[in-house]
């Protein structure tokens, strides 16, 4: 396969089991590429399905049809029907993913839960929490907070502890869901710098940004889903 990520023809739909049944289609047909160095920006309206193409890419939801294939230690593994030992292997060692919440086990600390994914694939405990160290301070957060569960902190401040763990490692493919929807502009702009230094080093980048000077400072290509929102379609 050419490039690190392709979809094709990749179908969704939800049932309504409270509703009798109803089944509620989302999207349809979906199928692009991502190239490696290069940043593609879901666009389109709210509700279009850009959210749920993520999620199915980070295999949170299912795929009704279609493909969803990922090089993976040198070798396209498809997604849409791997086992789930091996979504957590790709997950591990190829796909990351900044979602728009921190999602983490109570009690464990800032410092700790940015350093886990490095930890997790074999790093020094010491090394993982110095390079989380270093994320946490150029994201300007306090590091009287590095030692407290995040839990506890603002949702802007929960928002870099979110994008830092996304960012410490060097997975080839990441997906990034809203990552400066809470930030201000200075850290706004440190993850403009951010995501630039992962083109560079080419990693091939998915996002959504609803802030258009974000989304027009790293987008290589825009992708409008409303071609492939079955919404859309039936309008």
């Amino acid at each position: 396969m050419p490039h690190p990520l392709e979809v094709s023809r990749v179908a969704k739909s939800f049932t309504m089991h409270l509703r009798d049944g109803i089944r509620l289609d989302v999207v349809r047909n979906v199928s692009f590429s991502v190239p490696a160095g290069k940043c593609v920006v879901l666009g389109g309206p709210s509700g279009v399905g850009k959210s749920s193409i993520l999620k199915m890419l980070y295999g949170n939801y299912g795929v009704d049809s279609g493909e969803i294939r990922i090089l993976h230690c040198g070798a396209p593994v498809d997604l849409a029907t791997a086992d789930p030992r091996t979504v957590l292997e790709v997950r591990r060692e190829t796909l990351g993913y900044v979602s728009q919440f921190l999602r983490v086990v109570p009690r464990v600390s800032a410092l700790d839960v940015v350093a886990e994914p490095l930890v997790a694939r074999g790093a020094a405990t010491d090394q993982a929490r110095d390079r989380a160290a270093t994320l946490l301070a150029r994201l300007n957060l306090p590091e009287t907070l590095w030692a407290l569960p995040p839990a506890t902190f603002s949702g802007g401040e929960q928002q870099r502890v979110n994008i830092a763990r996304g960012f410490i490692t060097d997975h080839t493919v990441l997906l990034l869901d809203e990552p400066t929807a809470s930030l201000d502009a200075r850290n706004r702009q440190v993850v403009v710098e951010m995501i630039r230094e992962k083109k560079n080093a080419g990693t091939a980048l998915l996002g959504i940004f609803h802030d258009e000077e974000v989304r027009d400072a790293v987008a290589d290509e825009i992708l409008d889903v409303s071609a492939f929102s079955a919404r859309e379609m039936a309008a």
